[in-house]
């Protein structure tokens, strides 16, 4: 029979004890994750199913709302590499891409991997890379079948699309080949998912004799590896939340050891790019905070004979307080500067012969859109125009090539959107003083027939953490099914993300992380105060450490909700930063606290959602996912948090849901295009039922 009131688990006496608090937490079984916990979260998930039944028309149409929105055939922009033009295509009706590809010199497209075919065996399939070798006979990619993301490293050569016997069973994704082809450098984790070794391995021998390159010892640090856009060096990158290093070798010695390029010191990080000058010569430009808090411009020489340190370095183009220096790409002629300033980011590019000058600047193309030059699309050197793309949350996403001679764009290909109108709708920039009187801006995105008079409902989105700025002004097909229905939806650039540069980050880190709450209630209570939204009807969501964020603005201010969604959510902190035998504990460590020490621990018990649950009655509505085979926030939390709050208000219990992830599935929720919109079709016909604002557009 349907279930009708949702599970109550058993409770077990446990008692957390650290600096002489005793916390007790009857719920810590459930980390085993065993019989008995998987039986609950069937449970659970049978419950949200029941609760939510109700709903099915909803999701269906919000379903086809937003699967109209994306074309039936969607092609990518293709570049250039290796004497190919490299493409990617959605087909029609399918949930994956395929990778293909024709000669530059003109040719038939070549099929080079259709994700869809893995799926169809597995039912489950995350491409976590792909790299071609730079004789363009060989396909490096790595495929996750449970999202757990641990990924099985293959190889396919090309001409023949026959699979090599070359199989690593358990890499993390990310990878770099030789120049010469014949190896392939790539990432092994830990027990604890850490990215703590590069391994090489020679193609056309057993992974058993792989070699290993390079070890990452201490636990907070995590490495990377790739190729250099020149393909001439091989540079791995091993960084914690506030300190990095760099090592580079040569890929044409692919058996050489690696050289380091400033060495280490806590609290530096730098990232370097390898710059080739017409008359052959070389250097590193890096990209630090070493003495400049938004980060400024150093060269530096390749070092080849041994390690150096940050006295080789010297400076190019000093800090700018205003502007966050996030990345320098380097190019035949020129450099290519990415930053973020007033909220926005931007591109500067600069000849060679004058990386100190102003050169010329590249904004996106309105207050609420992004402006990127993503590496993936520029891989040659020799270029001297790039691939950029303008999108923003109302704009689908618009690839030009950009003259780095005139910054000009000229427009190469439009993403289509059937059905959809820009023009009805509108997006603008406003700010709310915070707690502390600090300005944080919200993006604010409406149907322009939804007045901003106090009448509409609305739902709130935040992230705020790893001065990540998640998303980036994104295109996204779901939203206007929300917009279409009368709700306002805000985006609430919060302390502890990266719209504000730097500084924005410190500010909503470790003993300051109380910030990234107080900004995300004040722009709520500025929209209800100003009357902008029904104060009533205002409901918020947060995915990950966004779903912390859900949590603790659900405990200090349950008055403020109509609605909660908490994804995935980091909620019980405490017990989770004290245990780093969890993945991704000990590496966490800068960015929220070790409660090892007092002083964190203090400012942790603060705010830690299961530690600090609201006062029985009116509290708002909520909704929680978790996944089974989540690595990053394991299922455990989730399912504990929502245990403990219905327990300690039985009547309000049944309006706590909790979809769960039983089977396959990873941490941003279901793989492939149209299962991730049937998702989101859930989610939001749930707010819209809370927010009661279902009428069909």
């Amino acid at each position: 029979m349907p279930a009708t009131q949702p599970p109550v688990p058993p409770q077990e006496a446990h008692e957390h004890v650290a600096h002489g608090v005793h916390r007790p937490d009857p719920f810590h079984w459930m980390r085993r994750v065993d019989a008995p916990v998987l039986a609950h979260l069937s449970a659970e998930r049978e419950w949200y199913d029941v609760a939510t039944g109700h709903l099915s028309p909803l999701v269906q149409a919000l379903r086809a709302e937003m699967t109209g929105r994306v074309p039936a055939t969607d092609s990518s922009i293709s570049w250039p590499q290796h004497g190919y033009y490299y493409y990617t295509v959605l087909p029609a009706g399918r949930e994956y891409e395929q990778l293909l590809r024709r000669r530059v010199a003109g040719g038939t497209d070549e099929m080079l991997l259709d994700v869809n075919e893995m799926a169809a065996d597995e039912g489950y399939v995350d491409l976590g890379m792909w790299a071609v070798s730079p004789d363009a006979e060989l396909l490096a990619y790595a495929v996750d079948f449970d999202g757990d993301e641990v990924y099985e490293l293959r190889f396919r050569h090309l001409r023949t699309g026959t699979e090599l016997p070359d199989v690593v069973p358990r890499a993390a994704p990310g990878g770099a080949w030789s120049a010469d082809s014949t190896h392939f450098f790539y990432l092994v984790h830990d027990e604890l998912w850490r990215q703590h070794q590069v391994w090489r391995h020679r193609l056309g021998t057993p992974a058993s004799e792989d070699q290993l390159v390079l070890e990452e010892p201490d636990g907070q640090f995590e490495l990377e590896v790739e190729t250099s856009r020149t393909g001439d060096l091989l540079v791995i990158h091993s960084a914690n939340r506030d300190t990095s290093e760099v090592w580079v070798l040569d890929a044409s010695d692919p058996t050489a050891a690696p050289r380091s390029v400033g060495g280490r010191r806590r609290g530096v990080e730098y990232v370097a790019e390898h710059l080739r000058h017409p008359d052959g010569t070389d250097e590193l430009l890096l990209v630090t905070n070493d003495g400049a808090t938004e980060y400024r411009l150093a060269r530096c020489p390749v070092p080849r004979t041994g390690d150096q340190d940050a006295s080789a370095w010297l400076p190019l183009r000093p800090e700018d307080p205003d502007e966050r220096l996030e990345r320098a790409d380097a190019f035949a002629g020129h450099v290519v500067l990415t930053s973020r300033a007033g909220g926005r980011n931007r591109l500067r590019i600069l000849r060679l012969d004058d990386l100190t000058g102003e050169g010329i600047v590249v904004a996106p193309v309105s207050d609420i859109a992004s402006l990127s030059a993503p590496a993936e699309r520029n891989v040659e050197p020799d270029l001297d125009e790039i691939i950029v793309v303008d999108e923003s949350y109302l704009m689908p996403p618009v690839w030009s090539a950009l003259s780095l001679t005139t910054g000009e764009r000229t427009e190469r290909l439009r993403k289509e959107a059937p059905g959809y109108d820009a023009a009805a709708y509108v997006g603008e920039q406003c700010s709310f003083p915070s707690a502390d009187g600090t300005p944080v801006a919200a993006t604010i995105l409406r149907h322009r027939s939804t007045p901003l008079d106090g009448s509409a409902p609305c739902v709130m989105y935040a992230y705020g953490a790893y001065e990540s700025v998640y998303p980036d002004q994104e295109w996204d097909p779901a939203i206007p099914s929300l917009l279409d229905r009368g709700v306002v939806y805000v985006h609430a650039h919060v302390r502890g993300g990266g719209e504000g540069g730097r500084r924005w980050w410190l500010d909503g880190r470790m003993e300051h992380k109380q910030h990234t709450f107080d900004d995300h209630i004040a722009v709520a209570d500025g929209l209800a105060r100003e009357g902008l939204v029904d104060p009533a009807r205002i409901a918020t969501r947060g995915l990950s450490a966004g779903g912390l964020l859900q949590g603790a603005v659900f405990s200090q201010r349950p008055d403020r909700w109509r609605a909660v969604v908490a994804e995935v959510p980091f909620v019980d902190v405490l017990t989770t930063m004290l245990d780093p035998s969890i993945p991704l504990t000990v590496n966490e460590w800068d960015e929220w606290g070790d409660p090892s020490r007092p002083e964190d621990y203090a400012w942790m018990a603060r705010y830690s959602p299961y530690d600090n649950l609201p006062p029985a009655g009116g509290r708002p509505d909520l909704l929680v996912t978790g996944a089974v085979h989540d690595a990053r926030v394991m299922v455990w939390e989730p399912a504990k948090w929502v245990a403990a709050l219905r327990e300690s208000d039985p009547e309000w219990g049944p309006r706590a849901l909790f979809r769960v992830e039983t089977g396959a599935g990873a941490h941003v929720g279901p793989a492939g295009r149209f299962a991730h919109l049937g998702y989101e079709a859930e989610v939001y016909a749930w707010l819209l039922d809370r927010l009661e604002s279902i009428t069909t557009p």
